[in-house]
C-alpha cells in the first residue's frame, strides 16, 4: 500500500504517522506523481501544533509536507504538457510527504535531468520564499544586504540570490556556519547580542537592505542601523511588520512554475547551491522534524521515499508502463 504521514491531533513531532493509504487516481487537469523526495518545513510544524489554527486548520486526519520532486506516473484528461516518467517538481501544502499526490499539472515544473532530486525539491517553497524575499527588497549592483540566518534554508538561498543580482551580502550565523557562509561568497557575522555594531564595522558606509529570516529582533536591528522600512523583509516576524510597516513578501503569493523554473536553470547551471543538511528516510519523518525544529540547520532537511539505490529502476519501471 502507499505510504502518507498524518496526524489526527495537534502536537509536536510525537503526533506524526505513517499510514496505509490508497493510490489516488488523477482527475482532469491533473497529475499523479510517484514523489521521490520531500523537503521538511519549520513551518510545517507551526501548523501541525496549532500555532496557525485560525488561520489554516487542520482537518483531521491531515497530511504532512508541502513542496516536492518526482515522476509523474499518470495523467488526467486534458493533460498535455507533460508524458509518464517526466521528472517534475511541485508544491501541494499539507499532502507532499507521501508515495503519491495528485497535483493540479499547471503548477509543476519540469526538473532538469541534471538536478540531484535533493536539491530540486526544495525549490519550489524555501526557494521560492528566498526569491520572494530578494524581490521584495530589490538588491543593486554594489549595494550591501544582510541576511539574517543565512546558513538556514531560506537564508542560504536568500543570500546567493542577492549576490547573483551584484550585491555585497552579509550574512548572520553561528560561528560554525562562517566557512560555509565564506563557501558561497558571503560575508558571515555572529548572531546574537552586539550584532548592531558588528554590521556596522563590516559596513561602514550602511546596509542597504536587510533580508530576515529568522525573527527575534533582526528587524528591529536593521531599523536601528537606518534600513529603510520598504528595503526591509521578514518572514518570521509578523509584529515587525505592523510596528514598522515593512515588507513581508514570502512563497504565498509569489509561487508559479515560471519561478520556480527560474530557480532551476540557475542550479543547474551552477549559479545556485541548494545545501543539504541531512537526507531521512521517511519511516524517520518524526526525528527529521526534531532537527529542523532546532532551528540549528545548515540548509535543508529532506525525506526520501525512493532510496537512491532504487531510483533508476524504479524511473524505468515507470516509463515501462506508460
Amino acid at each position: 500500500m502507499p505510504r502518507a504521514v498524518k496526524f489526527s491531533q495537534y502536537g509536536g513531532p510525537e503526533v506524526l504517522g505513517i499510514h496505509d493509504v490508497p493510490r489516488p487516481d488523477p482527475g482532469p487537469g491533473e497529475a499523479l506523481v510517484r514523489v521521490v523526495v520531500a523537503p521538511v518545513n519549520p513551518g510545517e510544524a507551526g501548523i501541525r501544533e496549532g500555532v496557525f489554527a485560525d488561520m489554516w486548520p487542520a482537518h483531521f486526519p491531515e497530511g504532512q509536507g508541502n513542496d516536492f520532486a518526482g515522476w509523474v506516473v499518470a495523467l488526467g484528461q486534458g493533460v498535455n504538457d507533460f508524458t509518464i516518467g517526466d521528472e517534475v517538481i511541485g508544491y501541494l501544502p499539507r499532502a507532499a510527504q507521501a508515495d503519491y499526490v495528485v497535483s493540479p499539472a499547471a503548477i509543476l515544473t519540469p526538473k532538469p535531468a541534471d538536478i540531484p532530486w535533493e536539491a530540486a525539491a526544495p525549490l519550489s517553497a524555501v526557494g521560492v520564499t528566498a526569491w520572494a524575499a530578494v524581490h521584495a527588497v530589490d538588491p543593486q549592483p554594489g549595494e550591501t544586504v544582510v541576511v539574517s540566518a543565512a546558513a538556514g534554508g531560506v537564508g542560504s538561498l536568500a543570500a546567493q540570490l542577492a549576490r547573483l543580482r551584484g550585491a555585497t551580502v552579509i550574512g548572520t550565523a553561528g560561528d560554525h556556519n562562517a566557512d560555509f557562509l565564506r563557501s558561497l561568497d558571503v560575508i558571515p557575522v555572529r548572531h546574537g547580542p552586539g550584532l548592531a555594531e558588528r554590521l556596522r564595522a563590516l559596513a561602514p558606509r550602511g546596509i542597504d537592505a536587510y533580508v530576515d529570516t529568522f525573527g527575534q529582533g533582526n528587524v528591529d536591528t536593521a531599523i536601528a542601523l537606518g534600513v529603510r522600512p520598504q528595503r526591509i523583509n521578514t518572514i518570521a516576524d509578523g509584529r515587525a511588520v505592523a510596528r514598522y510597516g515593512v515588507r513581508s513578501e514570502a512563497q504565498e503569493g509569489s509561487f508559479s512554475r515560471e519561478v520556480v523554473a527560474e530557480l532551476a536553470g540557475l542550479v543547474s547551471r551552477g549559479s545556485l547551491t541548494v545545501p543539504i543538511s541531512a537526507v531521512y528516510p521517511l519511516e524517520e519523518v518524526q526525528e527529521a522534524y526534531r532537527q529542523v525544529q532546532r532551528r540549528h540547520t545548515r540548509g535543508k532537511i529532506v525525506l526520501s521515499l525512493v532510496p537512491d539505490a532504487e531510483r533508476a529502476s524504479t524511473a524505468a519501471l515507470i516509463k515501462t508502463r506508460a
